[in-house]
């Protein structure tokens, strides 16, 4: 199955695209996120539960909720896009040339908040006194950003971005109910749903077997890579 080219192979680049993907708009929204939740305003603390509130959904809630969101003839986004000018021509949403793009978009706003936990708390523990001494010295807002809260952050950063990108490139309930299910599939095979296709829909039980090892090995490089961190980090 190694030379299968439009099989292993192109589940392992699909899952590469969506993982790269949606961690990498998760991290952004992420970070933005929680920079606006570690200010000081009326209602903090009900906006921060609001922010936590997708990553506590089920998953089939934010499925069935988000098929009907970005349908093609009345969901809330293509109507609303369309009103204000941002989609002058016609988008299918699910589309097999653009699902792996909603697939991508759904991700992020589920699995956002992961990011946010993370790096609020990191916030939080940081001394004001450099800001003020920053501010002191004419720093502006995104010199503070760029030069004492990035560094501050960095090592979390880092290990959220690894975890995210482990948990992203091994999802399969997401992808399945998401595309699977409604005959959309192939464009979003990522190696997991390769795996289970070729074992439970193909019943070729010993490339299921195969996959899964190449699978696992691939988790335990991660894995191996997050513990090295973690060990350098509390050293």
């Amino acid at each position: 199955f190694m030379t299968d080219y439009d099989g292993f192979w192109r589940s392992l680049k699909l899952g590469a695209i969506y993982a790269f993907g949606s961690v990498t708009l998760q991290t952004v929204v992420g970070v933005g996120v929680a920079l606006l939740l570690n200010q000081s305003f009326i209602g903090r603390g009900f906006v921060r539960a609001l922010a936590l509130f997708p990553y506590m959904l089920p998953t089939i809630v934010v499925v069935i909720l988000t098929r009907w969101i970005f349908n093609d003839s009345y969901g809330v986004v293509t109507y609303a896009l369309k009103n204000i000018g941002l989609m002058p021509i016609e988008m299918a949403w699910f589309a097999p040339e653009t699902i792996m793009l909603t697939l991508i978009l759904v991700s992020t706003w589920t699995f956002f908040p992961f990011i946010v936990i993370g790096v609020l708390a990191r916030l939080q523990t940081i001394d004001p006194e450099l800001y003020n001494a920053a501010q002191v010295d004419g720093a502006g807002t995104l010199r503070r950003f760029w030069h004492i809260t990035l560094p501050q952050i960095s090592s979390v950063l880092f290990v959220l971005v690894l975890l995210r990108f482990m948990f992203m490139f091994t999802k399969f309930d997401m992808i399945w109910l998401f595309a699977g299910a409604g005959g959309l599939g192939y464009y979003v095979r990522t190696l997991p749903i390769y795996t289970f296709v070729k074992t439970f829909g193909e019943m070729q039980v010993g490339m299921g077997a195969a996959l899964s090892v190449i699978l696992f090995l691939l988790l335990a490089a991660f894995a191996a890579l997050y513990f090295q961190i973690l060990k350098r980090h509390r050293e």
